[in-house]
């Protein structure tokens, strides 16, 4: 069993409100985190993504000895339908949504499974290499995986806030859930956060930031730093959760200091 160290932020940006959300918890002998960035008129959006991180706790909490891939799914998409019957007859600014990606780890047996929808990200950090495990619901990734854009011109396109799919949205979603566990390995470091936090920092700024940190708090305080150093005037809220499995500064982050490179982003759904 590893021991698994979590760190959590939360900033406003330059907005007038947080609409994002967070959890991070146990339940029996598992772990649960969970992001989400809500939107909608009059403050609804705030109300959206607090909505969906409470009813995912609450399903994660209830199945725990049930941990999996399909109960996984599952929370998202009740809270999908329980997002949806909280705003039956709404209409235009009345409506919400949000996007979220959630992290189940099974501590006994050191396996993981995921699960996203929107473009709320989870990155998982092994042995010096990053890799972008969700792939946005959203033009732009449809673009990029299409060879239209490259990653340079999708982080500036101005479709890249255009949505193909979140939580509470008229039509059926699909959440995109690991197919089956996968094995937590000795070091492993994830990140889930929302587009106000990745859209700000590059792979290599992620990378350089966790090898020189000694926790995951110091990791998203050096992260955080960046964004706020930026000081762009339209920054969005933009929040984290730092999941460090065992001690990352003696495999992970050592074999960053050596390489000194970042792997290519590998997405998968």
């Amino acid at each position: 069993m590893f021991d698994i160290t979590v760190a959590t932020c939360s900033e406003p940006g330059r907005r007038a409100s947080n609409e994002d959300a967070l959890c991070a918890g146990r339940a029996g002998s598992t772990r649960y985190a969970v992001v989400s960035d809500g939107a909608g008129g009059h403050d609804r959006g705030a109300e959206a993504s607090r909505r969906v991180v409470d009813h995912i706790e609450a399903s994660l909490q209830a199945a725990a000895s049930a941990f999996g891939a399909e109960h996984l799914t599952q929370a998202l998409l009740a809270s999908h339908v329980a997002l949806q019957l909280e705003q039956v007859g709404a209409q235009g600014r009345r409506r919400m949504h949000a996007t979220v990606v959630a992290l189940w780890i099974d501590t006994r047996h050191n396996r993981v499974v995921w699960s996203h929808v929107g473009d709320s990200r989870l990155y998982r950090f092994r042995y010096g290499a990053i890799d972008i495990v969700t792939a946005d619901d959203s033009v732009v990734q449809r673009m990029l995986e299409g060879g239209v854009l490259t990653p340079e011109q999708a982080r500036g396109h101005p479709m890249k806030n255009q949505l193909l799919a979140a939580v509470g949205m008229q039509d059926g979603v699909e959440p995109h859930t690991t197919a089956e566990a996968v094995a937590l390995d000795d070091g492993d470091v994830y990140l889930l956060c929302t587009d106000g936090w990745w859209d700000v920092l590059s792979d290599a700024e992620m990378t350089s930031t966790l090898a020189a940190a000694d926790t995951p708090q110091e990791w998203l305080d050096a992260m955080r730093a960046l964004i706020v150093a930026r000081a762009a005037p339209s920054q969005d809220n933009f929040s984290a959760i730092a999941v460090w499995i065992s001690d990352p500064t003696e495999c992970t982050q050592s074999m960053i200091d050596a390489d000194e490179t970042v792997a290519a982003p590998l997405h998968a759904s």
